[in-house]
């Protein structure tokens, strides 16, 4: 893979190709603000700065990457994704934390050099280095159907720093995974 200009620092990935069985439809198509959550987290890495944003799920109107291996969760996703963008770094959220903002992602991105970056406790959002080393370990990690599939154990595998979550920074870290959680949230 090439590695990325100097005019596109960070990629963006959203993650959207879950089931979304706890919240009964489609979460990437509730309205946040008047849109679909989808649209939402898109424009965010956009305004970030992000470049290119790829989806990872079943979205064409959003070019995005279907998940060559569904039921592998988040860690599915990233293996769709990767192939298709160039070594670098890359925010990675979730369609489901609407709260996320411009600041928090600039906390990640200034953090120091690391092959992933979270806040602590949080798998998600992360700056993930992407290279060839990246890729061999989440392919690696799809494919052992009996080992761990989570982003907690591709965190540990390539080597985490985790920045400190701090009473202001939990409130904006919170997904809506079922429908109490995003009437809570949406209020």
């Amino acid at each position: 893979m090439n590695t990325r200009t100097e005019s596109s620092l960070l990629a963006g990935i959203v993650l959207a190709g879950g089931l979304s069985s706890r919240m009964g439809q489609d979460k990437a198509r509730l309205l946040w603000r008047g849109r679909p959550l989808l649209t939402h987290m898109c424009g965010l890495l956009e305004q970030s700065g992000a470049r290119p944003v790829r989806v990872s799920g079943d979205y064409p109107d959003f070019d995005a990457v279907p998940d060559k291996l569904p039921g592998c969760g988040p860690l599915g996703g990233l293996y769709s994704v990767l192939p298709i963008l160039d070594d670098g770094p890359a925010w990675v959220v979730p369609v489901d934390m609407p709260r996320l903002n411009k600041a928090l992602l600039g906390r990640l991105r200034d953090a120091g050099p690391a092959p992933c970056v979270i806040f602590q406790g949080q798998p998600l959002p992360m700056r993930l280095n992407i290279d060839d080393a990246c890729r061999k370990v989440v392919a690696s990690m799809v494919q052992q159907r009996e080992g761990p599939r989570s982003l907690h154990a591709l965190q540990a595998r390539l080597g985490v720093l985790e920045l400190p979550l701090s009473d202001d920074v939990a409130p904006w870290l919170v997904n809506c995974n079922t429908p109490a959680q995003w009437e809570e949230v949406a209020s």
